[in-house]
């Protein structure tokens, strides 16, 4: 493709996802199923250039002002993720001489929101909350996530895959927690693979299989996997079930529990039952009151521990938006805690940096349910499953997972045990 015509490609996914109405990476996936003829390397240059522009998305546009012509084509310029020697063949001779003024520029004398590329409010409440951690977790967050992957246990184990993955020319590296996580640097074809077409290995952040450790599920228990989505965690747990009992995947997006289906069928599991429910009051969830052995209520979040993976995330965000979803979490583990049978586990996480959406949500709850819940701390839980170094991995009796820490994407997570 013509270097013009690429960058043309690109300023227009950019101002797309620009727009912040839509997930930037449905956006992405759209762009590239109408243009089919894009190969790899295009498709990797266009979905780069155009996070890497979300990422830093202040400092760009503070930068763009110097410049002329159509503003989203110099962020695209500015944010350029393909071959250099390519860019400059569709450059004039007036935005290389902007580009090499720009390269003289120093950056450390600009304000800090042109460092830290977050709205005012989100800086505000993450330097309120973690202090001189704030500037490792802002540069952690500026850069693109590794691709890790958990190995289906009952395919194969974690060393066969990775030997398997080493043969076809895809070194890993075992993931330092999760006992299934396999870590790639960039981010191979793995789709392509036969190890992933039979089920063997899904895609998912170490993090995010932790979750599935924290909640214990058993051979032949009832589980519940209330808040479902595409249903990752949901394959983790009918693994660790050792595809026996009964797993409910709950989720009210038809759509999402779609998404499961083909993975599911990879994944060789025979035990896992979805539902779409209307909300989390469904007449479904009812009728399982008091039966349950183990729930995890993943919850929907702000998703601002993913902005490595989602940069927009942290502009589609507001206070605002925050308060909606925490009054939807409570609702939604106060509704997923009557399905537990005593001596039941409940476990609340998020995929969110922020306190309002973890420590907050699970103490009110601790606080509303004393004669019902007892608090089992995440180190105790952690080390019960094996889980290597569990003190690193928690902040008092939870899990809390940070991308500058522990290299994953952000996650908390709160126990309990119903008496």
């Amino acid at each position: 493709m013509h270097p013009n015509a690429l960058i043309e490609l690109a300023t227009d996914l950019l101002h797309n996802v620009l727009q912040f109405d839509t997930p930037a990476d449905r956006i992405v996936s759209d762009f590239f199923r109408t243009h089919r003829a894009l190969g790899p390397r295009e498709r990797h240059t266009l979905a780069e250039t155009t996070y890497c522009v979300v990422r830093r998305r202040l400092l760009y546009q503070h930068l763009a002002q110097s410049g002329h012509g159509e503003q989203t084509r110099r962020l695209v310029l500015l944010g350029w993720q393909g071959n250099a020697a390519f860019l400059r063949a569709a450059l004039s001779e007036a935005e290389q001489a902007w580009l090499n003024r720009l390269e003289a520029v120093n950056l450390d004398g600009l304000p800090e929101k042109f460092k830290h590329n977050l709205p005012d409010w989100l800086a505000e409440a993450l330097q309120a909350q973690i202090g001189d951690a704030f500037w490792p977790l802002v540069n952690s967050l500026q850069e693109p996530a590794p691709l890790d992957v958990r190995v289906n246990a009952l395919k194969m184990k974690r060393d066969e895959a990775q030997a398997a993955l080493a043969a076809a020319q895809l070194p890993s590296q075992a993931t330092s927690f999760s006992p299934w996580g396999l870590r790639f640097e960039g981010k191979p074809a793995l789709n392509k693979q036969d190890l992933f077409q039979s089920g063997a290995l899904e895609v998912q952040d170490e993090g995010s299989q932790l979750l599935a450790v924290l909640t214990d599920a058993k051979r032949g228990e009832m589980v519940v996997d209330f808040c479902a989505g595409a249903g990752g965690k949901t394959l983790a747990l009918g693994a660790s079930m050792r595809n026996t009992g009964r797993l409910y995947a709950f989720d009210t997006s038809g759509h999402r529990l779609a998404a499961l289906k083909p993975r599911l069928a990879r994944s060789g599991l025979s035990n896992v039952y979805p539902a779409q429910i209307a909300h989390e009051r469904d007449e479904r969830i009812k009728r399982l009151a008091g039966k349950i052995d183990r729930v995890l209520v993943d919850a929907p979040c702000s998703g601002l521990g993913t902005l490595r993976r989602n940069p927009d995330m942290k502009w589609r965000q507001s206070p605002q938006s925050v308060q909606e979803l925490v009054a939807k979490q409570t609702a939604i583990l106060n509704s997923a805690a009557r399905l537990l049978k005593p001596g039941g586990r409940l476990v609340y996480a998020t995929c969110s940096l922020l306190k309002a959406e973890n420590e907050e949500v699970a103490a009110a709850f601790t606080q509303a349910h004393q004669d019902t819940f007892v608090p089992l701390p995440a180190q105790q839980a952690l080390e019960q499953a094996h889980i290597s170094e569990a003190a690193q991995l928690v902040s008092g009796d939870f899990l809390r997972l940070w991308p500058h820490v522990h290299q994953t994407d952000g996650f908390f997570a709160a126990i309990w045990v119903r008496r």
